[in-house]
């Protein structure tokens, strides 16, 4: 048995994510970039910038909860025992991203029940 060997066989193709961001982000904005574009590809100029503010946020809501798992989420003061001041910081840029996903829509999307529909019987009995 002979095979044919001349032809070549077809390369590995390239799958685009989607666009790259505007600005450098940081990881947890760029998981966040890559996994929103992947799903949805937002391209209009309007859409990008305000996924790539949201993507800041995200990487300042990274940065907040590490400042806040090192000193704690309460903490000493003269005054007694407060909550850490960033928790306050965390909780607004938090915010900011749910809604800001939501004017972009992506919240919007119907979550598909799993498995078959159910049957509809419009029977009725006749009296």
């Amino acid at each position: 048995m002979v095979g044919n060997f001349s032809r070549k066989s077809p390369g590995l193709a390239l799958v685009e994510n989607g666009p790259n961001p505007p600005r450098k982000l940081g990881v947890a904005g760029q998981s966040l970039w890559n996994r929103v574009q992947s799903e949805f590809r937002i391209l209009d100029v309007g859409g990008v910038e305000l996924l790539m503010q949201c993507c800041e946020a995200a990487d300042r809501i990274q940065a907040l909860r590490a400042i806040i798992d090192q000193d704690g989420e309460r903490i000493q003061t003269k005054h007694g025992i407060k909550s850490h001041p960033c928790l306050r910081d965390e909780l607004a840029a938090r915010a900011f991203v749910c809604r800001t996903l939501q004017r972009l829509g992506i919240t919007d999307v119907a979550i598909q029940p799993i498995g078959r529909p159910g049957v509809v019987r419009d029977w009725t009995p006749e009296y």
